[in-house]
């Protein structure tokens, strides 16, 4: 058999091309002809060739280079359903995705207007090893499996009526809508993550008993819950509402991930608070409020805030003191709101969720707009916040096993979003920081998990 010498395989010589006494025990390389030359020039020409093709597509998530931010996040999503491996470089060019070098990978980011350029395997690994350096807050996050995406929303419920279900849709990311009675059922064991739709889970309606309580809509909203809580059992909407809160908490403690806007943050933490507590007037459940129900709520049970008032009027469209709206004083064209930087490499859980083409997003309104700072707990990091007003924009936390971010206001390209206003059209917001938020939540379950340290 042939031995190895400098990579290359090498045969027995004649002894009298040697001169040495031990001629006929050393090998010689190959006689190559000038056929085998060029055998071996075109070899080495395709093995080159072939290091310097593509084999990644790199999707930039940065301002100058990316003109469909919101559709990459569903590029990512698609990569990962076909059971592919991405690579999330966190601060890497506003947090671009690494993606195998696929045709249908290429083809799919030409059909839905995203951006990407393609690597050789050699780039790939220099920009690797430059975000590997500890000089730089920069880290390469493996996102592995696509997380199964659960929404609480009535059904009923158009996309448009809720930011995520509409950049969801937008980005052609699937989701499947559940309500009362799958939550009820165990059902959210099914999913990774978890929206609540801009949901009231005190039993008040939403608050909207002042504005809106000869509308026909609001009373067929109402009569509808009513029956709903009735086939489920209750008889009452606030005692059902706070068992589809008690159920989604224990969803999160077991380690699930759970997202909310607006209404449903501050709403699902008082009916946490308020578990053995009538906290409603008649008009919303028929009977008295529980005589001081103020000292009867217990903070401990929450997850993000402790120490609120709750507002005891039916007639005030306000939960409590955590929401900041009619505490601010911010015109709309100062009202922005600055992320967090963090650490990539020790803190990868809230980098990923503060990516971003931009660290200072534009404010939006809600009925929960944003947080005041001194109702948010200490173990709570405030990853989006306007320092000057003192408000929390954007929070984080753990819960047992499980994750949770809040997001106050509505929409983040309708400021001031009004019961019957039009729907945002995506098209004309596709760079949207303020949406990046939403799909970054939406993309973090999937990431191989690293201890956080913060």
């Amino acid at each position: 058999m042939p031995k190895a010498w400098s990579g290359f395989p090498l045969y027995p010589c004649s002894r009298a091309k040697h001169t040495t006494r031990d001629a006929a025990a050393i090998p010689c390389p190959v006689r190559v002809t000038p056929k085998k030359t060029v055998l071996w020039i075109v070899a080495f020409f395709f093995l080159g060739l072939s290091q310097m093709m593509a084999s990644y597509v790199l999707v930039p998530m940065d301002a100058d280079s990316q003109k469909n931010h919101l559709k990459a996040y569903g590029i990512t999503y698609w990569t990962l359903e076909k059971q592919m491996k991405v690579k999330w470089l966190l601060n890497y060019r506003g947090g671009s995705f690494l993606l195998p070098d696929t045709e249908e990978i290429r083809r799919e980011c030409q059909i839905r207007g995203v951006s990407f350029e393609t690597l050789s395997n050699a780039k790939a690994e220099q920009i690797l090893t430059e975000i590997s350096s500890p000089a730089v807050n920069q880290e390469a996050v493996v996102l592995e499996k696509a997380p199964k995406i659960a929404v609480y929303s009535p059904k009923g419920n158009q996309p448009w009526d809720d930011a995520v279900t509409m950049v969801l849709t937008f980005a052609e990311i699937p989701y499947t809508v559940v309500y009362d009675e799958e939550v009820l059922n165990n059902e959210l064991l099914l999913y990774d993550w978890l929206h609540l739709h801009h949901e009231d889970f005190t039993g008040q309606y939403g608050k909207f008993y002042g504005a809106y309580r000869a509308a026909p809509w609001y009373i067929e909203q109402k009569r509808e819950a009513e029956e709903r809580a009735s086939k489920l059992g209750f008889s009452k909407v606030s005692e059902a509402k706070r068992a589809v809160a008690l159920k989604i908490r224990d969803y999160v403690v077991g380690g699930g991930f759970m997202f909310a806007m607006c209404s449903a943050t501050d709403s699902f933490d008082i009916a946490l608070a308020a578990e053995a507590v009538d906290i409603c007037e008649p008009m919303f459940d028929g009977d008295a409020s529980d005589p001081g129900y103020q000292n009867k709520i217990d903070f401990r049970k929450t997850f993000a805030f402790t120490d609120f008032s709750l507002e005891r009027s039916p007639v005030v469209y306000e939960f409590s003191s955590i929401d900041m709206t009619r505490k601010r004083r911010i015109p709309q064209t100062t009202d922005y709101f600055t992320l967090m930087d963090y650490s990539a490499k020790w803190d990868p859980i809230p980098t990923m969720l503060c990516q971003n083409h931009t660290a200072l997003v534009k404010g939006f309104m809600g009925q929960t707009t944003s947080f005041d700072r001194d109702n948010v707990k200490a173990n709570v990091l405030v990853m989006g916040e306007n320092r000057t007003n003192g408000e929390a924009r954007y929070i984080h936390g753990i819960k047992g096993n499980g994750f949770f971010t809040f997001y106050g206001g509505h929409d983040p390209e309708d400021y001031r979003h009004r019961v019957g206003d039009p729907k945002t059209e995506l098209e004309l917001h596709p760079t949207s920081p303020g949406y990046r938020l939403i799909l970054n939540n939406v993309l973090f379950p999937a990431a191989r998990k690293k201890k956080q340290k913060t």
